[in-house]
């Protein structure tokens, strides 16, 4: 801090800025940002609050800031809060110990992507989407959740919390939701998100992932679509890492009654990994026949002309 203060030019041309194993105080990062007057991209890396004030939560209010990119990895305190960062594009933010949600958006008109990637603690309670996202977000286009194979971080709501947040929201991924979780969930997005075009969903079956030590309890999530639910604008579904067939069909066909729209289903089987078997080997070749019989289960009773493309990747 002494730096930025006693070198405010260098720092006023500063467009990218990276701080790593840093401990600020509150008010640090926000000064930091208002220092920098071309700052475009700032990235804190294992950085953290001092300690009799590790538990605070951090506000940026830097209305005046050209901030686009903010990237967090593993950012310790109990939250971040943009409180007016207008210019603000891209949130990146990766494995939080602390509070749910661990980032708050105010007024960021201009914010466009999101990721969230982490594992949650036992003390880490679900959160709901329309507890920090932002009403001002009028062109967010993309939204990314890692669940890192652990609990569920997130809890699915009514649409109507959400719908006037998401109704720009064009591209939802959630990644690594571990195997032994209902699926049928992850549709409350889609009623939530009217424009929503790509949905795309992966799970991790790999041994080498492990659990990671105090992580919260895997539990699974229930939600029941409305039954009235009738989307007419997603056009793609991807799905990779499912193996349990039925469990996986049955939620496509879910997504194929809904989505009226629907051009596109792409399947993937299980990627091999280097440092385990996280592929049955019997199963690294599947034939037309195989292909066939998945598809036909899919459409069976169906009028939908969805093109349906199955991949099965191969162990060498």
């Amino acid at each position: 801090m002494s730096f930025s203060r006693d070198c405010p030019v260098a720092f006023r041309w500063l467009t990218v800025l990276t701080l790593t194993q840093l401990m600020f105080r509150d008010t640090d990062v926000a000064e930091i940002i208002r220092a920098c007057d071309n700052l475009k991209h700032l990235t804190l890396r294992f950085c953290t609050l001092v300690k009799e004030h590790s538990t605070s939560t951090v506000k940026i209010d830097t209305p005046c800031s050209g901030l686009q990119v903010l990237d967090l990895f593993r950012f310790v305190c109990t939250r971040v809060e943009l409180v007016s960062v207008p210019e603000l594009r891209k949130v990146w933010c990766e494995s939080w110990y602390r509070g749910n949600p661990p980032v708050s958006f105010g007024y960021v008109p201009e914010l466009r992507d999101v990721t969230f990637s982490s594992h949650a603690m036992t003390w880490q309670a679900p959160f709901l989407l329309s507890e920090c996202m932002s009403r001002s977000a009028t062109n967010l286009s993309k939204l990314s959740f890692n669940f890192c194979c652990q609990m569920i971080w997130i809890k699915p709501e009514h649409p109507k919390h959400l719908t006037a947040m998401f109704r720009n929201l064009m591209d939802v991924e959630f990644f690594a939701i571990f195997p032994e979780c209902d699926l049928s969930w992850t549709l409350f997005i889609l009623e939530a998100a009217p424009a929503l075009q790509t949905f795309n969903l992966s799970q991790k079956r790999h041994a080498c992932l492990g659990t990671v030590e105090d992580s919260a309890e895997k539990t699974n999530v229930m939600w029941d679509p409305s039954k009235n639910l009738n989307h007419l604008n997603l056009k793609s579904l991807m799905m990779s890492g499912f193996e349990e067939e039925d469990k996986v069909t049955n939620y496509i066909r879910l997504v194929m009654e809904r989505a009226v729209g629907l051009k596109r289903i792409e399947m993937y089987g299980v990627h091999p990994c280097e440092k385990c078997d996280a592929t049955d080997p019997t199963r690294s070749q599947v034939n037309e026949v195989c292909r066939r019989q998945v598809k036909e289960r899919l459409t069976h009773g169906s009028s939908s002309t969805v093109e349906i493309l199955i991949m099965y990747y191969i162990v060498s």
